[in-house]
């Protein structure tokens, strides 16, 4: 995966870019087909806000959390995006490879028998 950070009014030092790039490890975990991410952490005023963008196999997932601290607007981000990684995959293996009711054995069995 790659990752690109900037910054809007914030300079991005080394170890905030290590402790994003330890935390979209966790993403990697779950879906490895993140081709890229675009991160951009900005601060307006008393607000560290921190965004993403992830490009996916066929979707792209966009997540935002603001926060006094941006450590914390990070956290928020990635549990964010971790949510809707966990759901998009749900959703692709839902539809490509889930059996259907007709395909599952014992479906028939639950009908009652007319005698």
């Amino acid at each position: 995966m790659h990752i690109t950070i900037t910054g809007h009014h914030v300079e991005i030092t080394e170890p905030l870019r290590g402790y994003v790039d330890s935390k979209f490890a966790r993403l990697a975990r779950h879906f490895d087909h993140v081709i890229n991410a675009r991160v951009i952490l900005s601060i307006e005023k008393l607000r560290q806000k921190a965004e993403a963008t992830l490009n996916v196999n066929g979707a792209n997932v966009f997540a935002d959390a603001v926060h006094e601290d941006m450590y914390a607007a990070i956290d928020a981000l990635i549990d964010k995006l971790d949510r809707q990684v966990i759901k998009y995959k749900e959703k692709r293996h839902n539809h490509r490879g889930a059996p259907s009711v007709k395909d599952v054995p014992g479906a028939d069995d639950a009908a009652p028998a007319a005698d």
